[in-house]
Formats: C-alpha cells, structure tokens, sequence
C-alpha cells in the first residue's frame, strides 16, 4: 500500500474514532424549571413559584446532587432567628430508575425577617446509580422546620426535570441517601470537579476527539517521513 493510501486510512480511522467517542458520550442535560409550590403551613395555605436548578457532580461510583432555588418559598409571621429554619426536601427518579432521593442542607445563617419569602439553602445528596440507563431528576416536595412547626410545600405544576443523567449502575445494585451538608458555592459542592452540565461535556469530549485526530496526523507524519527516507537510501 503506497503511503498516501495509508495516509488516508489513518485519517478516515481517526475521524471515525472521534465520532465514536463523540456518540457514546454519556447524556447529561440541566436547565432551570419554574416550580410552583402549595405549602400547608401553621396559618393557612399558601402558594409560590421558584425556578429550581439541579446539578450532578460524579464523585466515585455516585453523583453528588445539589438543588437550588432562584426565589424564596413560603414565610413566617414572625422572624425566624439564626439557625431557627432547617428545610429538606426530595427529589423525584425518573427514566431509567426510580423512587425518591433525600437532599438536605444547613440551617439559615441569618435571621429571616416576618413576613418575607423564606430563602432556601442549597440541598445536597448523594444519589448512587442502582440501574443503567438515563435517568431523570424532578423537584419533589420541600419541608422546612422552625420554631417546633412543619411546613410541607408540594409541586401543583407537573415540573419537568431539571436535569437527565446517563448512569451506569454500580456492581452489587446502589443507594439513594442525603446529606447533612449544602452544596452549591460552597467548600463542598465538588469545587473543582467536572460538572455535568452539557457544556463541561462537550468541552471534554472536544478535547479527547482533538487528541485522536493529533495521533492518527503524528502516525500520517511518521509513515511519510519513513518513506522519503527509504527512497533516499538513507
């Protein structure tokens, strides 16, 4: 085979190598989804609606699933102190998998005035994939505790997910569990680590398909420089 022939084979595999990576690249979708909530508190019924954002960061053989909330939910008819309110809530499986993941987060670090939507704290979990296969994420119902009292807030709308995740399920089946601590901007939010929000994704994927295309161009150079220099005699 004459070295330009093996030149455009090399080419044609490096390319079809980049696509192959480029369709099995695992699923991973987020956008922010408008909640409207019914909460059951002390003094009545009352309704609210916030745009709640969810995002997975890999971390082992799970994710570490963070909520947010754009807007506060419910209020109080009287100020709630530092560390009075502590909220939880649940997050609903869908797709590939199923039941409900808990995702809790700190207390409130400020005092919240009376009579002013109560701001949410990012709620975190670690969800451990227990089937393969795309699995959704869908805002469930919000509990906020204070002052002895419980406040239960539940999606009236039908949300969409906030976020689909293409798992793989870890061997010997997996675990949904909370955590104690927020995630989000803070220390624990897995700073650092590869989001998987679709643009790390494609950001990532561009990267290693780059990298395929580099090494079948250095094999094209090496074959070509070999047969200039078996022409030679060199």
């Amino acid at each position: 085979m004459s070295y330009r022939k093996r030149t455009a084979v090399l080419a044609s595999a490096a390319a079809l190598a980049g696509s192959a990576v480029w369709m099995a690249a695992p699923v991973a979708r987020a956008e922010v989804v408008d909640v409207n909530y019914q909460c059951k508190t002390p003094i009545g019924d009352k309704s609210a609606v916030s745009p709640i954002d969810i995002k997975g960061v890999e971390r082992g053989d799970g994710y570490r699933i963070t909520m947010s909330w754009q807007k506060g939910v419910s209020s109080s008819p009287v100020e709630l102190g530092k560390g009075a309110m502590t909220p939880s809530a649940t997050i609903a499986l869908g797709g590939a998998d199923s039941g409900t993941l808990a995702v809790t987060g700190p207390a409130n670090d400020a005092a919240i005035p009376a009579n002013t939507p109560i701001k949410i704290s990012d709620l975190s979990g670690t969800y451990t994939p227990k089937k393969s296969g795309e699995v959704t994420f869908t805002a469930g119902v919000l509990t906020i505790k204070a002052l002895g009292t419980t406040t239960t807030c539940t999606p009236t709308n039908d949300p969409g997910p906030s976020l689909t995740l293409d798992v793989t399920a870890a061997s010997g089946g997996g675990t949904t569990t909370g955590s104690a601590q927020g995630g989000g901007s803070g220390p624990d939010s897995g700073a650092g680590l590869p989001q998987t929000g679709p643009e790390d994704s494609a950001v990532a994927l561009g990267t290693l398909g780059g990298t395929v295309l580099l090494a079948g161009a250095a094999g094209a150079l090496w074959l070509t420089r070999r047969h200039r220099q078996a022409g030679t005699g060199r």
